[in-house]
């Protein structure tokens, strides 16, 4: 299977602090046919330092269901290993959700990227607030 960009993002939450409102607009993107999530996991870290990692399996069932309407079949591709390591360097009593998704909308290019024998040599994403920071230097 051919394959569009694929990102991982992780999204921190300090105390704990998950409203599950990022659901909603991941649900819209899907339905769109804008990215596919690939996979999902969700890591805690404790106040003594404890840190869990749990699969959608591990949820219960009011949480899971409000990813029932955007995760399909995922394919794996996150291994405990992968949030263990980002739980070491998360603050004691916080969370975080890892979601590796597959940036859909380019999967016409990154065909024609391959058939035309070229290669990505640079990807980066630029976070929002650096983008707006520069372009408030411009307009300053």
């Amino acid at each position: 299977m051919a394959y569009g960009p694929v990102d991982l993002l992780v999204v921190g939450f300090p105390d704990n602090n998950f409203s599950g409102a990022i659901t909603d607009e991941i649900a819209r993107l899907v339905e769109a046919g804008t990215v596919r999530v690939l996979d999902l996991m969700f890591v805690t870290k404790d106040s003594d330092g404890v840190v869990e990692v749990l699969e959608l399996t591990d949820l219960d069932d009011v949480v899971a269901v409000a990813f029932d309407a955007f995760v399909g079949e995922l394919e794996g591709l996150l291994a405990e290993e992968d949030g263990q390591a980002i739980g070491d360097n998360l603050d004691p009593n916080s969370s975080a959700g890892l979601l590796l998704y597959e940036n859909t909308w380019a999967q016409g290019f990154a065909s024609a990227v391959r058939d035309a024998n070229g290669e990505v040599l640079v990807f980066e994403r630029i976070p929002s607030p650096i983008v707006e920071a520069m372009q408030e230097g411009i307009e300053a």
